[in-house]
């Protein structure tokens, strides 16, 4: 367990959200410090948050379009202020959709290729070890995360595509392209560093009864990285 005096993380749950309690789980283990508990109507999120997580589920329903009318949420200008401050924020699978349809990530997640609904292990590919997330992975290691989604095809045009290529903001690959992701991609950085969305759910691998802690290092990761800043 990374030793994470004074930490702060910030889970922030939707209605529908449904993988809130894990994420708050899953850091904790990784810091050793219970996470703090924000409700998408909160207008404004704790003072000095050191990271700030947003869970897989189905906000609102996904109706609409998934993660588009939490996107809206109020809590949602706040999160996009902290991350242009500087603060990490994670979303996964659903938070992944969320964050994209604020704006803070490029890109749309759509259904997925076969239409179905995947829930399985997923095997993937390190392409990025320089940021916060993942400085604490072997560049091109294998690693297993589960997913679970219906909607995680990742979708942008070819110029914003090769832009995330060019800039090293591809920070996992399928190793098999389950969904029909452009590019095999499975998650993806802002230009800062400090904003990951990945459909892969990280916090449903932090134990040895999970299978694996692959997803255990994400997070070891990210306490590791802000306590040397």
């Amino acid at each position: 367990m990374a030793q994470a005096s004074g930490w702060r993380a910030a889970v922030v749950t939707f209605p529908g959200s449904n993988c809130d309690r894990d994420m708050a789980v899953a850091l904790e283990r990784a810091s050793g410090t219970p996470a703090l508990r924000v409700w998408h109507g909160d207008s404004d999120l704790p003072e000095r948050l050191d990271f700030i997580a947003l869970p897989g589920g189905f906000s609102y329903g996904d109706y609409l379009r998934s993660g588009a009318m939490a996107a809206n949420s109020p809590i949602m200008r706040a999160v996009k202020r902290e991350a242009e401050r500087g603060v990490p924020v994670l979303g996964v699978c659903n938070g992944f959709q969320v964050i994209a349809e604020a704006g803070l990530l490029p890109g749309a997640l759509m259904r997925n290729a076969g239409q179905t609904f995947i829930c399985r292990d997923a095997e993937l590919t390190v392409e990025n070890t320089q940021s916060l997330f993942t400085r604490g992975y072997d560049e091109g290691a294998a690693i297993r995360i589960p997913v679970a989604h219906h909607d995680g095809n990742y979708f942008a045009d070819a110029d914003t595509l090769d832009r995330l290529e060019g800039e090293g903001r591809i920070a996992f690959r399928y190793r098999e392209n389950y969904n029909g992701s452009q590019r095999s991609i499975a998650g993806i950085l802002n230009e800062r560093g400090n904003v990951l969305g990945m459909m892969p759910h990280p916090e449903r691998a932090v134990d040895p009864a999970h299978g694996g802690t692959d997803g255990l290092i994400l997070f070891e990761s990210a306490i590791a990285a802000l306590a040397q800043a």
